[in-house]
């Protein structure tokens, strides 16, 4: 069996007559505008996930190197989540919540898919102490998808992009969606980011084209040519920023520059180890950056012709991620700072994401809510916006959030996560809580807890889980009762490991390969850089 410690009966009720006071937290109400607006029924819906996109990686979140002029008027008008999370650390749980409503213990896939779980794993070579967990490699059919309500509700629906829930028999056309561009088994750009892609799903354009850009495009063309009579619910699902890293010439000239004149030019130690990686400490990766770019400019020209149809003010638009950055992995292409971890990791900066709607006429329009918020509300919150009911006997983990884009309140609730897996980021086996400020980590290897105010320890370095005795037992028991009540699956001892194994390795990764790593991203900001010689096929010309 595995060694999960669960609490005993007395002490798994304990958290229903413990006092709420203990959860009081500083959230904030929603900043209502002067001007109240009557709210309209919006009909269409345009969704659009970016991949592996942190919270940071935005210059409305505080980034000074990236520029993204679009989806910053997008946030400064829409109602901006400042406590958004993502269902999980890594893509396809998280994508696979966004789609049914559910916790990722709900529906079944619980880490990417196509990781291996199980004894596979040892064949990784990363002398684990445990294997992880039997996952569901696909979403299943019996799953109603939020495009399949869409469609049942008299909706057109598209998909473009990445899709990474299953391939035959669990494709994008399988769920929902009338028309598929790009979405297959992969979870990267196979091709990467320029034609020709390598996607039995999208046509090659011209030799040298934008993936990112291709996609808007599409997506674009889709909205001009609707049908007047059919609302559409339209999903543009970007393959960037996911690794491979890659961008054109000219982008990286103007942010190698932009490093240079921010002083970030010279060679420095710009990863820091932390317990299983390294994770990166600034933002100066010029490839990087031009990537972002890209992706806000596809972002523009979607938005650009809803405004050029005259849809604007009749289109719902959402805008997320489906996890934290690529600090600890993936490229190492950004930093996090001053959530801790990435991609992958199960502390803030593996699942804070942006997290932006945009409903005409809803009078906290233009405002921040820090309420603490995840990928399973949208689901019902988009629902619930554009009037299609949901069903008794299709149970749904996510709450609408509409009262909130409404200037209005919602009930306090914990939120929870569940990954018995190990991250290629450095992430370990987990489960968590957050309730109000305070935050639980349970470890699946070794059974410890960790508990942090997010509050005053947003960078999670103070573990406060032996000063905050009752605290910890009450979120402890909450979280024990949710794994039980979701039939979760944990991870199982491995009769093959050797710690010492383990320890060189980790040892090896900090002594040899990050010091490595750090000479490799000082030539991305070197004059002559000029990789492949020909810019990953950019310089191809069409």
């Amino acid at each position: 069996m595995p060694r999960y410690k669960i609490l005993n009966v007395k002490q798994l009720c304990l958290y229903a007559v413990i006092s709420s006071s203990l959860f009081s937290c500083s959230i904030s109400e929603p900043t209502k505008n002067t001007v109240q607006a009557e709210p309209i029924q919006p009909k269409n819906v345009l969704f659009v996930l970016v991949d592996d996109l942190g919270i940071k990686d935005l210059s409305i979140e505080g980034s000074n190197y990236y520029e993204t002029p679009n989806i910053d008027a997008l946030a400064s008008k829409s109602v901006r989540f400042t406590q958004g999370y993502a269902a999980s650390q890594v893509c396809s749980p998280s994508r696979a919540s966004i789609i049914t409503g559910k916790y990722v213990t709900n529906h079944g896939v619980t880490t990417w898919i196509g990781d291996k779980a199980g004894p596979e794993w040892r064949a990784r070579n990363r002398n684990d102490s445990h294997d992880p967990a039997l996952y569901q490699h696909f979403v299943s059919t019996d799953e109603v998808t939020i495009a399949e309500k869409f469609r049942k509700g008299g909706y057109d629906t598209f998909f473009a992009g990445k899709w990474h829930l299953g391939g035959e028999g669990s494709s994008p056309e399988d769920h929902g969606f009338n028309i598929n561009v790009g979405g297959w088994d992969s979870g990267s750009p196979k091709g990467g980011y320029f034609s020709p892609y390598q996607n039995p799903k999208l046509e090659d354009g011209p030799v040298g084209e934008s993936l990112t850009l291709r996609l808007a495009e599409e997506t674009a063309a889709y909205i001009g040519r609707r049908k007047a009579d059919k609302p559409f619910f339209a999903y543009l699902s970007f393959y960037a920023v996911h690794a491979p890293i890659q961008t054109s010439k000219t982008l990286w000239q103007k942010y190698r520059d932009k490093a240079e004149a921010q002083g970030l030019a010279e060679k420095h130690q710009r990863f820091k180890f932390d317990r299983r990686r390294a994770v990166r400490q600034i933002q100066d990766n010029p490839i990087f950056a031009g990537l972002v770019e890209s992706m806000d400019t596809a972002v523009g020209i979607v938005l650009d012709e809803l405004k050029a149809t005259g849809l604007d003010n009749n289109t719902i638009v959402v805008f997320t991620s489906d996890n934290g950055g690529l600090s600890s992995g993936d490229g190492y292409g950004t930093a996090s700072l001053p959530y801790r971890g990435g991609k992958g990791r199960q502390f803030e900066g593996g699942i804070r994401v942006p997290y932006y709607i945009y409903a005409p006429g809803m009078a906290a329009n233009g405002s921040d809510v820090a309420i603490p918020v995840s990928g399973i509300d949208l689901y019902p919150t988009l629902l619930d916006l554009v009037g299609i009911a949901t069903s008794v006997e299709h149970q749904l983990d996510g709450v609408s959030l509409k009262p909130l884009l409404a200037g209005e309140k919602i009930a306090e609730r914990p939120l929870f996560w569940h990954f018995p897996h190990y991250g290629n980021q450095g992430g370990e086996p987990s489960s968590m809580i957050r309730q109000g400020d305070w935050k639980l980590i349970y470890y699946h290897e070794d059974q410890r807890v960790e508990l942090y105010n997010l509050a005053k320890d947003i960078g999670e370095q103070s573990d406060l889980a032996k000063k905050q005795q009752l605290i910890t037992t009450q979120l402890k028991a909450q979280l024990d009762a949710w794994l039980l009540a979701t039939n979760a699956q944990f991870p199982t001892p491995n009769p093959e490991y050797d710690p010492t194994k383990r320890q060189a390795l980790l040892e090896r990764l900090e002594r040899e390969v990050m010091p490595k790593m750090n000479k490799q991203h000082d030539q991305y900001l070197n004059n002559d850089y000029n990789p492949n010689n020909r810019w990953w096929g950019s310089e191809d010309q069409y």
